[in-house]
């Protein structure tokens, strides 16, 4: 059973920055996919991940954080992370982390996550 626990989450003002980091244990890395998703204070969980990453190391942003996020993976110490620089207002969310499974996507035409695991959630705050 995999399991995803996120941390690092704070308050912190515009313009901060905050590396959220996810212990991740009992997963599989073969074909897996990995990211970070988030939800806003009285909303649900955006459908759009933040960032993810591939076992090869492939990168994908969603665009409102293009440039100030970056994904990464340490495989040494099983740990996701998701450094983020000029955090704004509209950051603040609980982030949360997620490991599945890489699968080909007829409808999509390519590879899509399937995601299976999910952490509790880590709070992030940004104050104006």
């Amino acid at each position: 059973q995999a399991r995803f626990v996120e941390s690092g989450g704070d308050s912190v003002q515009s313009g901060g920055s905050l590396r959220l980091s996810c212990e991740i244990s009992g997963f599989t890395y073969t074909s897996s996919c990995m990211g970070w998703f988030r939800q806003p204070p009285g909303k649900e969980r955006e459908g759009v991940p933040v960032a993810t990453i591939d076992v090869e190391g492939t990168t994908e942003y969603a665009d409102f954080v293009k440039g100030r996020f970056t994904i990464s993976l340490a495989r040494a110490v099983n740990t996701l992370y998701l450094q983020m620089n000029a955090l704004e207002p509209n950051d603040t969310a609980t982030y949360f982390c997620a490991g599945g499974t890489l699968l080909w996507s007829v409808a999509r035409g390519g590879l899509t996550c399937a995601y299976k695991s999910w952490g509790q959630g880590t709070r992030v705050t940004v104050s104006a």
